[in-house]
C-alpha cells in the first residue's frame, strides 16, 4: 500500500462525515462526478454505483469499516482506496487515503482530494 495524508484544520468527526457521506464525494473526490446508493451516507458494507470523471459507471462496495476511524471499498470489483481519519485535537485532524500497491498513479489524485477537503473544512468554518 502507497499512502497520502494531511493535517486539516477542523474536528476529525467533520472530516469523517465528508468522508462518509455520498453528496460530498463530487465536492472532494476529483474522480467522482455523482453518486447513486440507498443510504446518503455510507457504513459497514454499503454498495451503490459511482459515476467516475469519465463518465463511466461503476459498482461499489464498502469492505472494511472502522467507525469513525477508517473504510475502504472495492470499485468495479477492484480494491480501491481507503479513507482514514485521526483526531489531533479538539479542531485538528489528519486525513489519509491508501492505494493498493499497483496503483502508485492514483496518489497525486489523492493529493487533489486532500486539498479540496482542507478547502471545504475552512469554508465550513468561515460559515
Amino acid at each position: 500500500m502507497f499512502s497520502v495524508s494531511a493535517e486539516l484544520n477542523t474536528p476529525g468527526r467533520f472530516a469523517w462525515r465528508l468522508l462518509t457521506d455520498t453528496r460530498a464525494w463530487p465536492r472532494w473526490g476529483p474522480s467522482v462526478r455523482d453518486v447513486e446508493t440507498p443510504q446518503r451516507v455510507i457504513g459497514p458494507g454499503a454498495t451503490g454505483r459511482v459515476r467516475t470523471a469519465a463518465g463511466i459507471w461503476l459498482p461499489f462496495a464498502v469492505t472494511e469499516w472502522e467507525d469513525g476511524a477508517w473504510w475502504a471499498w472495492k470499485v468495479a470489483g477492484i480494491p480501491a482506496t481507503g479513507h482514514g481519519v485521526t483526531p489531533l485535537g479538539p479542531d485538528r485532524c489528519r486525513v489519509k487515503f491508501t492505494v493498493p500497491a499497483w496503483a502508485p498513479w492514483y496518489l497525486p489524485v489523492c493529493r487533489r482530494a486532500l486539498d479540496r477537503l482542507a478547502a471545504l473544512a475552512e469554508d465550513s468554518l468561515e460559515d
